[in-house]
């Protein structure tokens, strides 16, 4: 957001920001690449680059992060207790190739021993509006994914008992709002996640900063210009949330902010957002084998192949 206000610049660069729900960016990054600088589904990426290419190469600046235990779901009373519990059942996801679904299903085969090609896909709106994939698949034909009755919602399927669990990358409307029949698998998903990290540690990277790779070509110092300007906007971000937590004055409406930010700490320790290529180089080419086993990379992508080359060291 630093970079959208206008806190930090890009030296030599007049930026014209935009912001848009990332429904509508993905899709543009993908079918059109429609911006100079845009930020991207990292799955979705990795899926171009498989396939020939893509119009961006990456900057290793991870603008959005997440863990994923709390997302499965399942409906009271089915017996299915456990996400283990959801081998070669029906499950939803919004989008087959989302990062999210990326990671959870990739958390499922290691975690919890389920072969995802053995389950039945169903894919559409989570709870509201209409969700198609942005990218064609291209999958074996002895899996199943297949799209719902437009008009209809993930959620409601559950509920009515035609699909069997829901991978979710928020929690569904009828969730927050109490409905008893739909419930979380890990209830206690922060203790899941942090021990998640000390066995990984990940902390899962959902997106990626693109840069045009004409715009790259022609100004190639401008890569590491945008690169170090994503950092500084990083660092605004920590800085502003760590003087928060430790004003006088609670001036973020969470109550256990405090405890939040210690148990982060002490799981994640100082560098618990980081960018940079070396550090995260891991879980990257974690996120290039899921994408092959899961089929949806045409051929393996090595992380290096994600970044422009200039940024390899950082």
């Amino acid at each position: 957001m630093a970079l959208h206000d206008g806190r930090v610049s890009v030296p030599g660069i007049d930026l014209k920001p935009e912001v848009h729900p990332t429904s509508k960016l993905f899709p543009w990054a993908v079918q059109e690449a429609r911006f100079d600088i845009t930020e991207m589904s990292i799955s979705s990426y990795v899926l171009q680059l498989s396939r020939g290419g893509s119009d961006y190469t990456a900057i290793p600046a991870f603008v959005s992060r997440a863990f994923r235990h709390s997302g499965f779901f399942a409906r009271a009373g089915s017996g299915i207790e456990s996400p283990a519990d959801l081998a070669g059942r029906k499950i939803g996801v919004p989008e087959y190739q989302m990062t999210a679904a990326l990671w959870m299903r990739g958390i499922l085969a290691d975690e919890y021993a389920v072969d995802c090609e053995k389950v039945h896909w169903r894919t559409g709106a989570l709870d509201e509006g209409v969700r198609r994939e942005r990218l064609e698949l291209a999958l074996p034909p002895e899996m199943v994914v297949e799209p719902i009755a437009q008009g209809d919602t993930l959620q409601d399927m559950l509920l009515r008992g035609e699909i069997d669990g829901l991978l979710a990358p928020k929690p569904p409307k009828a969730f927050l709002e109490g409905h008893p029949d739909l419930v979380r698998l890990i209830p206690d998903f922060e203790s899941a996640e942090q021990a998640y990290h000390r066995k990984t540690g990940f902390f899962p990277i959902m997106h990626i900063i693109g840069i045009r790779k004409t715009v790259a070509d022609a100004n190639p110092a401008l890569v590491r210009a945008l690169y170090d300007a994503f950092v500084a906007a990083r660092d605004k971000a920590l800085d502003r949330l760590r003087s928060v937590w430790l004003g006088n004055a609670n001036r973020l409406s969470l109550p256990w902010l405090g405890a939040s930010m210690e148990r982060t700490l002490a799981t994640l320790g100082p560098d618990y957002w980081s960018y940079g290529f070396q550090a995260n180089r891991d879980e990257l080419a974690t996120i290039c084998r899921y994408s092959l086993q899961q089929h949806l990379a045409a051929a393996q992508v090595t992380p290096e192949a994600m970044f422009h080359a200039s940024l390899l060291e950082t």
